[in-house]
């Protein structure tokens, strides 16, 4: 009968393996854990012991379960599968850091010792006394891995030596690791100058079956050696790197670490083995929620019903001139708000088109990586990474269907722009939070120098000019100002083409005020339609046919009073710089909401 106790001399072992190369297995190793113990928030530690020698031990915060559920237990025994041995700074000791284990016995009576010899070991000695295992196999396990290696393929024999690790158990504090991605972003190769001469950067995310991300930046000789080595959608082999905290100012990716790959770095494509697609995972954010991310660097996932879909659009870069497809879509959430999602390149033309002719079946679509910007108060825009996914087979998608389909498509939906929640306490995006005086404005003329900022300001409007031109000439595809055609029709320089047809759209500028100054504010369709209670077309007609009800539609839209979401910036007008402010979004005062938030400004004044 053999005793179960720890592997002899596993401390040694471990210290001359601080890192076991990938190439070849772990030799089994067991320990005794000793002094198991709580050290911060979920992270236990320990010391692992072979009865002769002690080391010092961390688990990997995933591990913490296996204690709290009893599979690792103080005194009992576990076999290391992965782990790294690393030096204390400035200290002649070392730590150890488990990431993978598994229980060979719960706790025994007391600390195994080894000081005893094999010769004096008696029945009533501390272990457990168990069959020893496969008594007729005379092979070591690394003969028999050798041998089994020997007859294998080259390709296969790489993929059964590499120890791959997934992307969510790596830390700064790792040794050698590898990891199996695949590239789900490329950037472009970017050259820089500093204090230190010039360079060369380049950066891929990469994403493992898990579907956990992580970007890995290069630079000057390791941004030469590897650009062209990365291609977008392959998977490869990646190891020796170093991990930091992440820049979240500068970076996208859902990861507390990113990746440095240097000259030294390893890059391996994955070639005669079965490639992975790696699991989408999403964070979806309800479409009510959505303001807190408005212009933040922050992409997010959101699902919707899709309720509308518009043609496709042509829209002339700035940057280079080049003309590119564009297509509005409009979805709903159980929140009861719509949002429009802008879809770019590819995505307006192939997703966009496959939405289109399915659009009276109301889809459900997952979308991955949006930007959120400030058009019409909130708005979304795909990227080059965004991906979207219809009618995708998640419980997220079901259950939204099914509201949608027993009521949903009978509630009547605001966008998200014109739902402001009357507490920063809710997550959603407040017209509250930050509210200003129009004073305030004035008193500031600097404001938006640099960039637009924005504000909330609850205010009146106390005149809009019957006289002045209230609207433009506007392409029904595209909302650009068309022109008067020599042949007839109207002419679009966004769509470059001839339309019969054209419809009018909202530019106007109207004198706000509040208790404490006014200003004018630039006032475009959507808001304009909110203040007013008509269409620009209907307003035309109005004045066309009866000239004082149109007079008097423009006086009922004054003294109401609103909340306004504002930007300002500064506009350049004969040399001299003046303040533009802009209102990107408005509603009408909720006196309820309004009176919450004067309560807590009260409470927040008799606590200062």
């Amino acid at each position: 009968m053999a005793k179960l106790g720890p592997t002899p001399d596993a401390i040694s072992t471990l210290l001359a393996n601080p890192s076991p190369k990938e190439s070849s297995p772990i030799p089994e190793i067991v320990v005794q854990v000793v002094d198991l113990n709580l050290k911060g928030i979920n992270r236990y530690m320990f010391t692992a012991s072979d009865g002769k020698m002690r080391l010092k031990t961390m688990l990997n915060t995933e591990l913490s379960p296996d204690v709290i559920s009893g599979k690792i237990q103080n005194l009992g025994l576990i076999r290391l599968l992965d782990y790294t041995v690393n030096d204390i700074p400035n200290k002649p000791e070392k730590y150890m850091i488990v990431t993978k284990c598994e229980m060979v016995s719960p706790a025994l009576e007391m600390e195994i010792k080894s000081e005893v010899s094999k010769d004096e070991v008696k029945g009533e000695q501390v272990g457990i006394i168990l069959k020893p295992k496969q008594e007729m196999v005379t092979k070591s396990a690394a003969q028999i891995m050798h041998e089994q290696n020997a007859n294998m393929a080259p390709a296969a024999r790489m993929a059964m030596t590499r120890r791959v690790h997934p992307i969510v158990s790596l830390n700064p504090y790792q040794g050698n690791w590898t990891i199996k991605v695949r590239v789900t972003n490329k950037g472009t190769m970017r050259t820089y100058s500093n204090a230190r001469g010039q360079g060369c950067v380049f950066n891929v995310e990469l994403t493992d079956e898990d579907g956990t991300e992580i970007r890995a930046t290069m630079f000057n000789e390791a941004a030469k050696k590897f650009y062209e080595k990365f291609q977008l959608g392959k998977v490869y082999y990646v190891s020796k790197g170093a991990l930091k905290v992440a820049n979240k100012k500068f970076s996208t990716v859902q990861n507390d670490y990113e990746m440095t790959l240097n000259e030294n770095s390893e890059v391996d494509e994955v070639s005669n083995e079965e490639a992975f697609v790696p699991e989408t995972k999403f964070d979806f954010i309800p479409i009510d929620m959505l303001g807190p991310h408005v212009n933040s660097k922050v992409l997010v996932d959101v699902i919707g019903v899709v309720t509308n879909v518009s043609p496709t659009m042509s829209i002339r870069r700035k940057s280079d001139n080049e003309n590119i497809p564009k297509r509005d879509i409009t979805i709903a959430d159980e929140s009861k708000k719509v949002v429009v999602v802008s879809l770019w390149n590819d995505l307006a033309t192939g997703v966009g088109q496959e939405l289109l002719d399915i659009a009276d079946q109301s889809p459900v679509v997952a979308i991955k990586s949006l930007k959120v910007g400030d058009y019409q108060g909130v708005s979304l825009s795909t990227l080059s990474r965004s991906s979207i996914f219809v009618n995708p087979d998640l419980p997220e998608a079901k259950r939204l269907k099914s509201w949608y389909d027993s009521e949903g498509k009978e509630v009547s939906m605001a966008s998200v722009g014109s739902g402001m929640s009357p507490s920063a306490n809710s997550g959603a995006w407040s017209m509250y939070s930050d509210r200003i005086s129009l004073s305030y404005l004035k008193d500031n003329p600097s404001l938006g120098e640099d960039k637009p900022v924005f504000f909330s300001v609850k205010a009146y409007i106390s005149s809009i000019k019957p006289d002045q031109t209230l609207w433009y000439r506007a392409c029904k595809m595209c909302n650009k100002k068309v022109t008067e055609s020599l042949d007839g029709g109207f002419w679009c320089d966004g769509c470059q083409k001839n339309a019969e047809e054209c419809s009018l759209r909202y530019i106007l500028v109207a004198r706000a005020m509040d208790a404490t100054s006014e200003v004018y504010l630039s006032v475009f369709n959507n808001e304009a339609e909110r203040i007013i209670g008509c269409s620009a077309d209907e307003l035309d007609k109005l004045r066309s046919e009866e000239h004082s009800l149109y007079e008097v539609k423009l006086k009922q839209a004054t003294w109401v009073p609103h909340v306004f979401r504002v930007s300002v910036s500064q506009n350049e007008y004969n040399n001299e710089k003046r303040q533009r402010i802009t209102a990107r979004a408005a509603a009408p005062l909720d006196f309820a909401a309004e009176s919450k938030f004067l309560l807590e400004e009260i409470s927040k004044m008799k606590a200062s």
